[in-house]
């Protein structure tokens, strides 16, 4: 995943849902064709083979569990999200919260798939553990901001720059994304001067109408960068 990066998750809402997916899939697909800004779309299991067939841009499962083939009815298996055309995936989001063990044995095996990670966390101490084991991308996003109209960036953007300055110390290797009320153009610029290399979000594109605009407005702070 090249980065600035702008990281959708579609989660369970409707509007990110089946054919409506994959529509959001081909609109992030123009226009990171158009600007040459680096997008990825994260969605449901039951989705990701349909939209990873019909577009170019990376799609990512919104969790996986840490388990191998056998007898495990209703979990997430690596393997077949790998199978069905995921390059990476989500671990930890506040919606679906994983511990420490179950992290550590996800990224083990995410990069036995080839499989890059991007682990979510709520705070700067939740952070560093997670960055000493060595996932691509820690996305770091406040709770009670999630799916609101501040911005982490506007509301605080000394955990954005926390993270990033311990993450470094720790692993300069892991890169740092952030999230939780990401919706304009303005949100993104002042995440990669706060030293994110990207966004995670979905309502701010996910639930909009105009979403190429969206997409485009964002996509323009990082042209320019």
């Amino acid at each position: 995943m090249k980065t600035p990066a702008i990281v959708v998750n579609v989660k369970t809402y409707k509007e990110g849902t089946g054919k409506h997916a994959l529509e959001i899939a081909k609109v992030m697909e123009r226009v990171s064709e158009d600007t040459g800004v680096s997008m990825v779309i994260a969605v449901q299991a039951a989705d990701i083979r349909t939209v990873a067939d019909s577009v170019k841009i990376p799609v990512f499962a919104q969790h996986m569990d840490a388990i191998k083939y056998g007898s495990h009815t209703g979990w997430i298996l690596p393997e077949s999200i790998k199978e069905a055309g995921a390059g990476g995936v989500l671990l930890n989001h506040s919606e679906h919260p994983m511990n420490m063990k179950d992290i550590s044995r996800g990224i083990q095996i995410a990069r036995e798939l080839e499989l890059e990670t991007i682990v979510c966390t709520n705070n700067i101490d939740v952070t560093m553990a997670a960055a000493a084991l060595s996932p691509d991308f820690v996305a770091i996003e406040p709770p009670e901001l999630i799916g609101g109209d501040i911005s982490v960036t506007e509301a605080e953007p000394d955990i954005i720059r926390g993270a990033v300055r311990k993450v470094k110390e720790i692993n300069p290797d892991v890169k740092v994304l952030c999230g939780a009320g990401v919706k304009r153009g303005k949100d993104v610029e002042k995440a990669i001067e706060l030293g994110s290399a990207g966004v995670l979000l979905a309502s701010g594109v996910v639930k909009v109408d105009d979403k190429e605009g969206v997409l485009r407005e964002m996509a323009s702070v990082i042209e320019k960068k």
